[in-house]
């Protein structure tokens, strides 16, 4: 209550004396100083209680600009390096308002445009106004000059009626322009159209073709015998026609509802199929995921810990069902597209002969084949051509030779070879491209059990044989009476064409015998090899070393020569039926062999002269034989193909594609020339230990 009081007695002092003035303030201000009192500080219970010197210590706090919030450990995955890494550098900036303005800076050249035309409008509006002042007094002035005399006077109207009209039109184009506000959601579209280019016109005159003038004369018996002629060829098809129609009344109306609905459907599969065939892509990519990745960066670890020692992940396993009980008879990749690769499809037993399938798989599609070509005859052998990599030439099994084309949609191959255009009469169990001749014609050679080593030269779209070289059974030769020989055949069953020397090449036969024959001499050959006791299945030049050449056969024997010796470098005996051998492209001591047992063994003879270091079954069933290998020529994976028509894609772990090691302060030597070093001082071990024995 004292503060009430004291404000009565502050208000009735207004009026009064000073004195009063005096005591009022006294009680304000100990009223004041009981108030302040009353606020009394309270030290929360758990304080600390620190002393003076405590108290007065400094502690020094530094600001930065840093983001305590900021995360510190973030990580990305790196894919050069296949590992997840911190990342080093972190936003730091923190925004805590933001708001978008119209403001614009008074530099900026908007902000002086406005400027500009503020000036404008001002200086504008100035003017006007001089100019009304300036009017009205000269009206002021002309008042009194009106009363003088109107002779006197014509001079002045004539002078004062010129700054009037001035004045008048100077005052209508110095009044500012009334400015518009702009309607934002009034807009107009505008147009224009260009002019169109002119229409011209070109002639030229070219020499007339010349012409020549035919007269003949016809008799009544060559019009008669035309007449025949042409009655015995409607004859003959219509004897033909006959022939077909007891077949073709059976199927004749299932074939016409078939025509009708694939016409209709072909133009709209046509349109779809690009479309469909990428979707297909992207189904597969997501579904084999973690088979590509394991493709493209997985490395077995545990090579680490064998003792030079490797190992084969499986990837995929291609296989269609129009192929399930034809066995891989070829396998080959295309030396164009890396991950394209074709695959031959027939059959080794000779007693179940049927048809033959030609398919074309890629990488990127493990599910079903890019190209399915179907044969009557079952597919032995093919090759593709390495500078048209879209040319197939394969060899069946009645002998004869066909060249597929992948840029015809068609079914049916493009050339193939007929009993007049000499082909074999019996199976052809290799083919492979060469050189194109002195015209420039694809030209290719075949080898068959019927003894004969054929060039095929493409002419004019048909294809022209040759015979190279006959083989012969040595002493088998026997006199017949009046001077004949007779001599048995030898059967051909492998080739291989030398690298460097184009007209050298190695044939392989059932007697187990290897021949070096020439494409120049076709009656004798340059050299015999006593090479297996039974049929030899592939020969292989070293790709790297011009004299080293490998052979396997169904002795279970895996054989390595030098082609200026009789005997072999190195013999592996593998235990089980060889089908096929191939050598590796990235280095010329390791070879890969496959055989009937289902298993695939991987040589490398710089690490170890005497075994495989690599024995591993690759087929699901211990009955499935494997019939062919191949090496990809980039990526360290394998293909195998077995007698059920499957092909699995394998990939060679690190033990199995070793390289020179790099050592410190020297460059690690690469190349050919290396490769063949490096098989070269083996040989010369194996050299010496012969001669020394």
């Amino acid at each position: 209550m004292p503060p009430k009081q004291t404000r009565r007695q502050s208000i009735s002092v207004g009026r009064g004396t000073k004195k009063r003035e005096e005591d009022s303030g006294t009680e304000v201000g100990e009223g004041t100083e009981d108030w302040i009192q009353s606020k009394a500080a309270v030290r929360p219970p758990d304080q600390l209680e620190l002393t003076d010197a405590e108290l007065k210590e400094e502690f020094t706090r530094i600001l930065t600009a840093n983001n305590p919030h900021a995360p510190q450990n973030i990580v990305r995955y790196s894919f050069k390096e296949g590992t997840y890494k911190p990342i080093g550098f972190v936003d730091q900036l923190a925004v805590h308002f933001t708001q978008v303005g119209n403001l614009i800076p008074k530099d900026s050249d908007e902000g002086r445009r406005q400027h500009y035309r503020e000036e404008l409008t001002a200086g504008s509006q100035d003017s006007a106004k001089v100019v009304i002042s300036e009017t009205e007094n000269l009206e002021e002035d002309e008042e009194p000059k009106e009363l003088e005399a109107e002779a006197g006077s014509q001079v002045d109207e004539t002078a004062a009626g010129i700054p009037e009209k001035v004045t008048e039109e100077s005052v209508e184009t110095m009044q500012p322009k009334e400015r518009k506000l702009t309607n934002k959601f009034n807009f107009s579209e505008r147009a224009s159209q260009t002019l169109n280019n002119r229409l011209r016109d070109r002639e030229c005159q070219m020499e007339p073709p010349p012409r020549t003038n035919f007269s003949a004369t016809a008799n009544q018996w060559e019009i008669y015998d035309a007449y025949v002629e042409e009655l015995e060829k409607q004859e003959k098809t219509k004897e033909k026609e006959k022939a077909k129609m007891p077949v073709a009344k059976k199927t004749g109306k299932m074939a016409m509802r078939k025509l009708t609905s694939m016409e209709s459907q072909s133009d709209d599969i046509t349109k779809v199929s690009q479309a469909a065939k990428i979707v297909e892509r992207m189904v597969n990519q997501n579904t084999y995921d973690d088979i590509a990745q394991d493709f493209k960066y997985y490395e077995d670890a545990a090579d680490e810990y064998r003792d030079q020692e490797g190992t084969l992940l499986p990837l995929w396993k291609f296989q269609n069902d129009k192929a399930k009980r034809l066995a891989v008879t070829a396998l080959c990749w295309n030396p164009k597209y890396r991950d394209l690769f074709a695959v031959g499809h027939g059959s080794y037993d000779f007693m179940k002969q049927s048809r033959g399938m030609l398919l074309l798989y890629s990488m990127k599609n493990p599910s079903f084949p890019e190209y399915i070509f179907s044969s009557d005859s079952g597919i032995m052998c093919l090759d593709i051509h390495v500078d048209h990599p879209y040319l197939v030439v394969v060899g069946h099994y009645d002998g004869n030779v066909a060249i597929y084309n992948l840029k015809k949609p068609q079914s049916q191959p493009s050339f193939r070879s007929t009993a007049k255009s000499g082909k074999h009469t019996d199976p052809v169990w290799q083919v492979k491209w060469q050189k194109d001749d002195m015209d420039q014609n694809l030209n290719f050679f075949s080898v068959s059990s019927d003894g004969r080593i054929v060039s095929w030269t493409l002419v004019k779209s048909e294809l022209v044989h040759t015979d190279v070289i006959k083989l012969k059974v040595e002493g088998s030769t026997t006199e017949v009476s009046e001077g004949l020989q007779l001599y048995t055949v030898g059967c051909g069953t492998a080739f291989d064409f030398h690298k460097e020397i184009d007209y050298l090449f190695l044939v392989g036969t059932e007697e187990g015998k290897i021949y070096k024959c020439s494409k120049s001499y076709s009656s004798q050959f340059l050299d015999t090899y006593d090479a297996h006791n039974m049929a030899v299945d592939a020969v292989s030049w070293n790709p790297y070393h011009t004299k080293v050449f490998m052979s396997c056969s169904s002795d279970w024997t895996v054989k390595i020569w030098d082609h200026t010796i009789k005997t072999p470098m190195f013999i592996y005996d593998l235990n089980s039926a060889v089908g096929d051998v191939a050598w590796a492209p990235y280095s010329s001591t390791v070879f890969a062999a496959v055989t009937t047992d289902g298993k695939a063994h991987v040589f490398d003879l710089a690490v170890n002269k005497y075994e495989a270091i690599c024995n591993q079954p690759v087929v699901a069933r211990k009955k499935n034989k494997i019939t062919h290998v191949q090496f990809n020529p980039i990526h360290p994976i394998i293909i195998v193909g077995d007698d059920r028509g499957h092909v699995t894609c394998l990939k060679l772990s690190p033990n199995l594609r070793k390289m020179p090691k790099e050592k410190k302060g020297q460059e690690v030597q690469k190349g050919p020339a290396v490769e063949i070093a490096k098989l070269d001082k083996l040989l010369n071990l194996v050299r010496e230990v012969k001669t020394k024995t």
